[in-house]
């Protein structure tokens, strides 16, 4: 059988953000100083590769911090926690160590600002994310989580002259837009960004593949399925005109998905490993013809977080 002959163009920038290296090196660094087992809650990215390597140096994945021995070490993954799970931590004597993105906690901080000033907070986000629980619970109440046009409609607040909102960080800006304009019009003094708190990281790769649409004929987006970032990619490919997948890694690619495609892209969620990247890479030229590999440039990152120091 005939192989196809096909270009590939890869997406930068793609893969791991500032947050997530942080946060994989704080768990790194903490197993480094105190060894195995390290408890971290929840999981610490949202990529199961990720996880899995982890696991292998000493990491434990834990739901509930009752699943942690008193007084061991817990780090609080990069989606953040509440202000209620900190309490918990510390009535049962766990060592607290913080991968929380930084640019979480700066929503947390806003969120905790505008609850002070008197404000009901609106969460432009998904029900149910670690990210959006932990941002909601930084305050008691007058705190609501808005997922959909439909919500935004029928929204309840205490004060209409006091309202302020926050997005969680990994929508894209489509998400978010006809929400946002459903709260100024019932809202009109709302506070809040211009925009939203959707992250450099997340706006950077979203752009990229946007444009990336417009070479390729199919797109594969390489992320975990319950990974926020890495869905939104796929969204934002499909609806920029290209046939896109969103795939764990190699063993979830289907050779029929490359019929009629000259042209392939490949992008990566910011909880992605690039060598996932990589065996997408060696599938294709075991599948195809490739004439050549080229990269198309977005916007440069620079941005880097220390991780969270480990108790000694």
């Amino acid at each position: 059988m005939d192989l196809p002959e096909i270009d590939v163009v890869l997406a930068s920038p793609r893969g791991f953000c500032a947050g997530v290296v942080r946060a994989i090196e704080t768990v790194k660094l903490t197993l480094q100083v105190q060894g195995a087992p390290v408890y971290v809650l929840h999981e610490i990215v949202h990529n199961r590769h990720v996880i899995a390597e982890l696991e292998q140096l000493g990491a434990r994945f834990v739901k509930n911090l009752g699943d942690i021995p008193q007084g061991a070490s817990c780090i609080f993954s990069a989606h953040g926690v509440s202000a209620e799970t900190e309490r918990k931590a510390a009535a049962l004597g766990l060592q607290t160590i913080d991968a929380t993105c930084p640019i979480v906690t700066g929503i947390h901080r806003l969120v905790e600002k505008y609850y002070g000033q008197g404000y009901d907070v609106v969460i432009i986000g998904h029900h149910g994310h670690p990210e959006v629980v932990g941002t909601a619970g930084r305050v008691e109440r007058r705190v609501h989580v808005v997922a959909s046009e439909e919500e935004a409609r029928e929204l309840v607040v205490a004060d209409p002259d006091r309202v302020a909102y926050v997005t969680q960080t990994t929508l894209s800006q489509y998400d978010v837009a006809a929400i946002r304009s459903i709260l100024v019009q019932r809202f009109p003094g709302i506070k809040g960004p211009a925009q939203s708190n959707i992250c450099y990281a997340t706006q950077n790769r979203q752009d990229a593949v946007r444009q990336l649409a417009e070479r390729a004929d199919v797109i594969f987006v390489v992320g975990s399925k319950n990974s926020s970032n890495s869905n939104r990619l796929q969204e934002v490919a499909s609806g920029a005109g290209s046939r896109s997948y969103l795939i764990d890694d190699r063993d979830d690619l289907q050779a029929d998905w490359l019929i009629g495609a000259q042209t392939v892209g490949i992008t990566a969620g910011a909880s992605a490993p690039e060598r996932l990247v990589e065996g997408v890479l060696d599938w294709l030229g075991e599948q195809a013809i490739i004439i050549s590999v080229s990269e198309f440039f977005g916007k440069d990152e620079h941005i880097s977080f220390k991780p969270a120091k480990p108790y000694q």
